[in-house]
């Protein structure tokens, strides 16, 4: 059935509901190339002012599957994925899935590329050196049937069209839109073969979405479209007003996992991994309790298993498993140049955001999707909202290339601490939990 592509647009601008197949037509016709980047972008607009029905936005997620391949595992690997909305520092996927496969969890994990102020999964399991995250459909599924858990970047035939779209919304000005996020995460998640997802839903300055109440609105429609597709969703809302853990970068990042997998005890990155752990193995159903999945998980760091696990699948990947063992092996800075602040008070509130954007300046993110990371670039930073910061005191280092860079950046990460006079509570990081 042919429709008028404009007609569509207008029915949307003006806060009416698109049938399945008008939906399908604009869909397919604009992957087939029939309707043009300019079109797709004003639908796309119309759907972030008018928003969509939870009908339409589990239309769009089937739509979306539907347009490629999509791979299966059996029954009794009772698979488990974890999403995270994007954040600053944010590495837990690369420790939390080591934990849960070595707890017994099978984890297909489709992860994505920083882009603006937050770091890719993917970026940061690429500077190990030789790691790959480029596999197809049988040697994914056999890397987890042997390892537990494998991480991979999105293949051409795996939801091409969230792929094309999900590029057009970048330059369009639409990533925020609620219908259009969920329509991407989930159907990745459920295209991948996960039966149970937990979502990380980030709320802060680090975060695309800022408020509670936004990020409530987007996990009911994560929650209702895993329901229309069998697959059990769960919600932990996180704290992304301070930076996650102390590392922000690449090969910082590794370094910091490969430590706390050791042992290492860092607060924040503790509380939020072992949350989310305890519900992909309560939703997988290889705990009956929060104690006994606690149990399973504090054995499984305590015992070394979760680093022996994180060990084989940089081996299965083609990397250098020899990381966990010896840390210089990942890229290194050549400068390592300390943050000093010259004020006295107590933190209220980081610019976690721009942070991140200072950061891109020395290569530890991207400005465009074809930009040159540098793998060893990034900073340490060890104070968080509620610490005291007395002047002359060195809060960090910034590990850059480049002196100059490094120098100039300085000043815009001191800039991103408000300091006040009076003492500030410290903030905790798990905010909310639904399922």
């Amino acid at each position: 059935m042919n429709f008028n592509p404009v007609e569509l647009i207008i029915k949307k601008k003006t806060g009416k509901e698109l049938t399945k197949e008008e939906l399908e037509y604009f869909i397919n016709s604009y992957i087939n190339n029939e309707i043009p980047e300019y079109q797709m972008s004003a639908l796309l607009m119309a759907i972030y002012f008018q928003n969509m029905k939870i009908e339409e936005v589990q239309t769009l997620t089937r739509i979306y599957i539907e347009s490629g391949k999509q791979i299966t595992f059996p029954k009794s690997y009772k698979t488990v994925d974890k999403h995270s909305t994007g954040g600053v520092g944010d590495k837990i996927t690369i420790m939390l899935a080591p934990i849960v496969a070595a707890c017994g969890g099978k984890i297909p994990m489709i992860s994505g590329r920083g882009l603006g102020h937050t770091g890719g999964t993917l970026d940061k399991l690429e500077s190990i050196p030789g790691f790959r995250t480029n596999f197809n459909d049988t040697e994914f599924k056999k890397i987890i049937e042997d390892v537990g858990f494998c991480i991979i970047s999105q293949s051409e035939e795996l939801v091409p069209a969230d792929r094309r779209i999900y590029a057009l919304r970048d330059v369009s000005g639409t990533v925020e839109s609620l219908p259009l996020i969920t329509a991407s995460i989930m159907s990745k998640k459920i295209a991948e073969g996960a039966q149970n997802l937990v979502v990380d839903l980030k709320i802060g300055t680090g975060a695309f979405i800022k408020d509670l109440d936004t990020g409530r609105e987007l996990a009911n429609l994560l929650i209702k479209t895993g329901e229309k597709f069998g697959q059990k969703v769960s919600v932990v809302f996180s704290n992304m007003n301070s930076p996650l853990g102390e590392y922000i970068g690449n090969a910082l990042e590794i370094k910091e996992t490969i430590e706390y997998l050791q042992g290492k005890d860092i607060e924040d990155i503790d509380k939020l991994t072992k949350t989310l752990a305890i519900e992909m193995l309560l939703l997988s159903e290889i705990a009956t309790t929060e104690a006994e999945a606690m149990n399973l998980i504090e054995d499984a760091i305590t015992t070394g298993r979760a680093l022996d696990y994180f060990r084989n699948s940089i081996a299965a990947q083609g990397g250098n498993s020899d990381v966990c063992d010896d840390l210089s092996l990942l890229p290194q800075a050549k400068y390592k140049i300390p943050i000093v602040s010259q004020k006295t008070g107590w933190i209220k509130s980081i610019n976690s955001q721009q942070i991140g954007y200072a950061l891109i300046e020395i290569g530890a993110g991207r400005r465009t999707l074809d930009s040159q990371l540098d793998y060893s670039s990034g900073a340490h930073l060890i104070k968080k909202i509620g610490d005291k910061i007395t002047g002359n005191e060195t809060i960090g280092h910034v590990f850059c290339n480049d002196k100059d860079e490094g120098v100039n950046i300085i000043t815009k990460i001191l800039n991103s601490y408000e300091l006040i006079d009076e003492k500030v509570q410290k903030e905790s990081i798990i905010l909310d939990l639904i399922k």
